[in-house]
């Protein structure tokens, strides 16, 4: 099985460089534009199953598609939640009085969804989809933060590593199921 990791298309500038968690944003005018060259690249991938998270903009990115599989829209496949956090950069955090003293310990300063709790429910996704779906080419169109939790599984990495992975708007790859 190829599985590949989609992240959503640019969203509209307020909200770009920030915590959006669960936030319901848009893309851009660039990012819809994002999408259809993203498409474009992939319209020959034989996709026979396709997850999305339910949040707008990766929805909206999954417009752009002209797909005639099964699509999937799940929760399971959101961005970690920011609570009270959501839609604010790290620099509004720290000038809030926020302050970074380790990448964990960051984790757990912010509010909202606790992230041992969001990496359990990202592993047991991509657990029932890698373990448990008869597909042989699956579209994953997610965030940045489960497709770096799924990468971390994948390639043994701490929580720090695979967070600390750049992952641009539109960014794809291809992940390979591995030996059972």
């Amino acid at each position: 099985m190829i599985i590949t990791l989609l992240r959503h298309a640019e969203v509209v500038e307020e909200y770009q460089g920030k915590y959006n968690g669960h936030i319901n944003i848009p893309l851009s005018e660039n990012g819809k534009k994002q999408a259809k060259h993203i498409a474009q690249k992939l319209q020959d991938e034989a996709f026979d199953a396709v997850y999305c998270s339910d949040l707008l903009r990766a929805k909206q990115t999954l417009e752009a598609f002209d797909i005639a599989a099964p699509i999937v829209y799940t929760e399971k496949l959101r961005e970690k939640s920011w609570g009270m956090h959501e839609g604010k950069s790290f620099e509004e955090l720290e000038q809030s009085g926020l302050v970074y003293e380790s990448f964990e310990d960051w984790l757990e300063l912010l509010d909202g969804e606790d992230i041992y709790e969001y990496l359990r429910n990202i592993e047991t996704f991509f657990e029932d989809v890698i373990y448990k779906l008869d597909a042989q080419n699956v579209l994953v169109v997610t965030h940045s933060g489960p497709i770096k939790t799924i990468l971390r599984i994948q390639d043994n990495l701490s929580l720090e590593r695979a967070f600390g992975i750049d992952l641009p708007y539109g960014a794809h790859l291809k992940i390979h199921r591995p030996e059972v």
